[in-house]
């Protein structure tokens, strides 16, 4: 009975001890991981100081207060050199305002005026009549040619670029963009004012000043535009002095400049007047600009840097002559075409006529035009007219001097009409040309005349004798369309 009770007793003490020692394993296993979930927290968890920093206040990322005892000599240089550059850079803030609010007050003052250029005294029918009684009366014929013509076009045409005689009606080419930009009232006002025709001359002026807008959406020539519009208007305010002239030449200038926006710096041949595009005509050679076209911007380009005082215009076609003095020419001629992207020679075809004409001229008169002090244009036309007369100029069998075309090579024996104007190039050279070739140019000019004299005579009365072709034996003449 004894031991019964002792064996009943010992199995009831066995649960309770087992029960103590699981209470101390959980509370052992929930402070094990409560202390690891603080270390692994400690390591684990994301660094905050990066965030913080975009949580601090603006003091907290300036510079230390200027007047810290620590800075030390250095750190007091550099703290004036700081107050130095806000000083300076407050001052210039002011300037630059004055300077925006000093462009804005011009604005609305109006385009700055051109600088006064001195006028010479204007040679014309004013200094009188000539004594001689044949001279005065082809001068009287003349005018009244003159007048009925600018009649004739006031009547049918007045505003548009060109009149149709037989039409009877205005009329514009593509060259003007097909715009009525008044071009025979700007090309013939010289003409009227040498001829003395003042009331035909202040009629165009009145037109030019009240109708004259180059701000057209029109593709237009810059080679006729400037010969004919800037050339016209600048004679017009050489002769007359009327600054609305001036006025009109450089606003025309100003919206020809995008054309030589090219990589060479060689204009194209085509720009619109609204836009500033340029292009080439598509029949030149492989996109060419021509010659006898960014050649003959020289003279007028010039005296508008004269009258405006803006170099562009002269750097522009200084620009030209020095990239084709570089140039290599095939036999010292100039081809007719050059590329404006690349700066290469387009097709090897020189002529003196059609597409090459007026570039020797324009060397020639800009000579003349800085009262021979241009030199290099000097020099650039002898070699030139040494080039031709050693390779172009040919005599017929007939005995009639001139002026073939060079191509690929070979040259070609016929001569334009174009090319007739070279007779009078010729002599007009011959002063400045060296003792012994002055006579010998005067001889060649004279020469060229005769020919394209007898082309017009034996061409007949219904043709201008556009083109001579020479052969063995005869001379052919051909017809072809033109305007004088």
């Amino acid at each position: 009975m004894t031991i019964f009770l002792q064996a009943s007793h010992s199995f009831t003490e066995g649960p309770r001890a087992t029960l103590r020692l699981s209470e101390k394993f959980i509370l052992l296993l929930i402070l094990s991981a409560f202390i690891t979930l603080c270390f692994g927290a400690f390591f684990f968890l994301p660094d905050n100081s990066k965030h913080k920093r975009f949580d601090l206040g603006l003091e907290d990322v300036l510079i230390p207060h200027i007047d810290s005892p620590k800075e030390g000599k250095h750190a007091s240089g550099q703290v004036e050199k700081l107050r130095k550059s806000r000083v300076e850079l407050q001052a210039e803030i002011q300037t630059e305002k004055s300077k925006v609010m000093e462009d804005l007050k011009k604005k609305d003052a109006g385009p700055k005026p051109l600088p006064p250029v001195p006028m010479p005294k204007v040679v014309g029918v004013s200094d009188g009549e000539p004594p001689e009684p044949d001279v005065k009366e082809k001068r009287d014929k003349i005018r009244e040619m003159m007048k009925h013509a600018w009649d004739s076009y006031r009547q049918y045409g007045w505003g548009h670029n060109e009149l149709k005689p037989l039409a009877k009606k205005g009329h514009s080419t593509n060259i003007f963009g097909n715009s009525q930009l008044g071009a025979t009232i700007v090309d013939a006002l010289d003409t009227l004012y040498i001829m003395g025709l003042h009331e035909e001359f202040k009629d165009g002026q009145e037109w030019i000043e009240q109708n004259l807008d180059f701000g057209v959406n029109a593709e237009v020539s810059v080679f006729e535009v400037n010969i004919r519009f800037i050339g016209g208007l600048l004679a017009a305010y050489y002769l007359s002095g009327q600054e609305v002239f001036k006025l009109k030449a450089v606003q025309l200038a100003e919206k020809l400049l995008p054309a030589f926006n090219t990589p060479t710096g060689i204009p194209w041949a085509m720009v619109n007047l609204k836009s500033g595009v340029g292009r080439n005509w598509g029949w030149a050679s492989a996109g060419s600009s021509i010659l006898a076209e960014f050649g003959t911007l020289h003279m007028e380009f010039v005296h508008l840097t004269y009258l405006t005082g803006n170099p562009a215009y002269y750097q522009k076609v200084m620009h030209i002559r020095k990239l084709l003095a570089k140039m290599d020419r095939p036999n010292g001629l100039y081809p007719n075409y050059l590329n404006p992207r690349t700066g290469r020679w387009g097709q090897h075809h020189t002529s003196v006529g059609g597409l090459g004409d007026s570039f020797y001229e324009y060397l020639l008169k800009a000579w003349l035009m800085s009262d021979k002090t241009d030199t290099e244009a000097r020099k650039t036309y002898d070699d030139a007219i040494e080039a031709i007369e050693r390779h172009l100029i040919r005599k017929s069998n007939g005995g009639l001097t001139f002026i073939g075309e060079w191509k690929n090579g070979h040259l070609e024996r016929k001569m334009g009409h174009l090319a007739c104007f070279a007779g009078g190039m010729f002599a007009l050279g011959a002063d400045g040309s060296p003792d012994d070739k002055a006579g010998h140019y005067l001889q060649l000019g004279a020469e060229i005349a005769h020919t394209c004299h007898e082309s017009y005579d034996r061409t007949g009365e219904e043709g201008e004798g556009g083109c001579v072709h020479t052969h063995t034996h005869t001379h052919t003449h051909t017809h072809t369309y033109t305007y004088l």
